[in-house]
């Protein structure tokens, strides 16, 4: 109970950047959102993607991820093409106004006015450490993803079941079809080391923006197979990872009830994480 005389002080939570870009400029939303899941909520339907930023302001293979933006918009019907230039200088204002040492950042195309990108900046939260250093916990789930080539806002409500279904202590779950097959993760691409060889889903998921990098840091140090393996190789692989454009890469040390490998971070997967840094940090950009 308060002290008379007290004031109770509420927090009140901060907003995050929001704004919608036209051909007019930025505007502002009608709507003030917390967090990107809040965002989301008064978001319509239609075609995303998310990245971050590094040392603040700078990011990774930007074009990349407007290109991919837009084959998402065609897959769903739309012939989007948004100004690159002006959607970059509303993001660095967005960057600059939430003033977070380092950002996520996320572009939507509506599906029912594709010529009004809805735009947000939220704070970067990074892998933690304990997961970095030591591995995550997987878990397999039985579902579909429809349209899968394309990032939509329709699977990231899609999804959520699933993500809240998980069994505590899982980092991610990972969409496996009616035959077994390991296709991706709910958001990220799956990877296993089977065989001295590195496989991975070539089709039926999602083309992640960070798995190009994964291929090309792979290249002259592991064999690449773009074939997915079997819920029955699990026992067999002796290192597993997923990546994406805010993680990088994951380690694996568990999928369901199985130890992957020795139960620690492969050697491979370090090698191979470590190369991924390097290569964003040549790579960097100003936003």
């Amino acid at each position: 109970m308060l002290k008379k005389g007290t004031v109770s002080k509420l927090t009140i939570p901060t907003a995050i950047p929001t704004a919608i870009l036209t051909s007019r400029g930025i505007e502002p939303t009608a709507y003030r959102a917390i967090s990107f899941a809040d965002a989301a909520e008064h978001e319509p339907t239609g075609v995303y993607t998310v990245a971050r930023t590094y040392h603040r302001d700078r990011v990774l293979l930007f074009n990349d991820h407007i290109d991919r933006l837009e084959q998402s918009a065609r897959l769903i019907g739309l012939d989007v093409k948004p100004d690159r230039l002006a959607l970059r200088q509303a993001l660095k204002r967005l960057v600059d106004q939430g003033g977070y040492s380092e950002s996520r950042f996320r572009i939507t195309i509506p599906q029912a006015l594709p010529d009004q990108l809805m735009l947000a900046v939220e704070p970067y939260k990074p892998v933690p450490i304990d997961i970095l250093q030591n591995g995550a916990r997987l878990a397999t789930v039985q579902q579909i993803r429809a349209n899968p080539m394309a990032k939509t806002t329709a699977w990231v409500a899609a999804r959520q079941p699933a993500t809240q279904s998980l069994p505590s202590g899982t980092y991610e779950g990972l969409l496996v079809a009616s035959d077994g097959t390991i296709l991706e993760g709910l958001s990220a691409n799956f990877y296993a080391v089977l065989d001295d060889i590195l496989w991975t889903a070539g089709d039926g998921v999602l083309p992640g923006i960070a798995q190009r990098i994964v291929f090309t840091v792979a290249e002259g140090f592991i064999a690449l197979n773009r074939i997915p393996i079997m819920l029955a190789d699990l026992p067999r692989i002796s290192e597993a990872f997923i990546s994406s454009a805010g993680r990088g890469i994951v380690p694996v040390i568990k999928i369901n009830d199985t130890i992957i490998g020795n139960g620690r971070p492969g050697t491979k997967t370090i090698t191979l994480q470590s190369r991924y840094n390097a290569w964003a940090e040549a790579h960097l950009e100003s936003i």
